[in-house]
């Protein structure tokens, strides 16, 4: 069965970015490759967070990709940080990764400049962690963002390098899945920003935890424009542009049939119904969430089972890395 791995950083509540962009489609791919899905705790350090605030989000991130209906059975969910094998990986990778590469990173470029005072190493080179990640499985496939697809082209330079230095075929190079009407879910008070947990405004995304009167909230106060005419034009519509987009990723509707639908009708309605399909959508995953959460036992057990079907693979790749680099014979 071919490979599969993605991970969502640990950062905070996840959101409806991270089900539409990412958890969604991995329900379906779990049934179809043999799947690991990671929580990007290591990543998550790159920039300042509190360690009980990481903690929290990491077993929180856990029982949401249960709650969302990702099974434990099927595909191994597991902790980066209990992995040593990622950062091994990562150091070697990084003997191999030029600076050039690492320099033109368009999120390196946008975090430093948010986190100047505070920017750090680790910030610089976490694409070569995430290289690692990727690597270290040796997956067929990479389910992403499109925002993520610099970082895959990184992974794949990366590999290559390594096998032209060492003469050798042994990193396959990873396929980006882009999938979806909401592969990248935008910021509900700025059509221009994604959707995301650091973003100091509650209006800004809608959380899978969040109330049914929360979402009704939030989607009723969603940036839209003063055209009362509903179409979509990412350029000089945005906010609009990903509302539409919103709702025709959990409606399964294509984008020009809901601007049909609401010819002739105003924004107050459409977002009615946006709002009540968000709801339909998100309080199941609540109501599952509130009932795992309480349950610490479960998902620490269940992430250790997902770290031990990590760590056989892990540990292999990194044996036979340290083999062609000559730390073993």
């Amino acid at each position: 069965m071919k490979r599969l791995l993605s991970g969502i950083q640990a950062t905070g509540r996840l959101h409806l970015g991270n089900y539409l962009g990412a958890i969604k489609n991995w329900l379906n791919l779990q049934e179809e490759y043999n799947s690991f899905f990671f929580i990007a705790d290591l990543h998550s350090i790159t920039v300042p967070i509190e360690p009980q605030k990481l903690h929290d989000a990491v077993f929180d991130n856990a029982a949401m990709y249960i709650a969302c209906g990702l099974d434990p059975n099927k595909a191994a969910i597991f902790r980066q940080s209990q992995l040593p094998e990622h950062t091994e990986l990562a150091w070697i990778l990084g003997c191999y990764a030029q600076m050039g590469w690492m320099s033109r990173m368009t999120q390196f470029k946008e975090k430093s400049a948010k986190y100047k005072d505070t920017c750090s190493l680790g910030l610089f080179s976490y694409p070569v962690l995430m290289a690692a990640d990727i690597l270290l499985y040796k997956p067929d496939i990479v389910p992403v963002g499109d925002d993520q697809k610099q970082h895959l082209e990184l992974t794949r330079d990366i590999a290559q390098g390594f096998n032209r230095i060492r003469d050798v075929e042994f990193f396959k190079l990873p396929e980006p899945k882009i999938m979806g009407a909401a592969t990248r879910v935008m910021s509900l008070k700025d059509g221009l920003k994604k959707m995301s947990k650091s973003d100091e405004s509650e209006y800004s995304r809608i959380n899978l935890d969040d109330s049914d009167d929360e979402i009704i909230k939030k989607i009723k106060k969603a940036k839209s424009d003063s055209i009362t005419e509903i179409y979509a034009h990412p350029e000089e519509r945005p906010d609009v542009t990903n509302l539409l987009n919103i709702f025709s990723a959990i409606s399964n509707k294509e984008v020009k049939d809901i601007v049909s639908g609401y010819e002739g009708v105003g924004f107050a309605q459409f977002k009615k119904d946006l709002a009540e399909i968000l709801v339909e959508l998100i309080k199941p995953i609540r109501e599952e969430y509130n009932r795992i959460s309480q349950d610490k036992n479960y998902i620490t057990a269940m992430l250790r089972s997902g770290e031990d079907k990590a760590r056989e693979v892990a540990r292999k790749t990194l044996s036979e890395v340290k083999e062609i680099v000559g730390f073993t014979k």
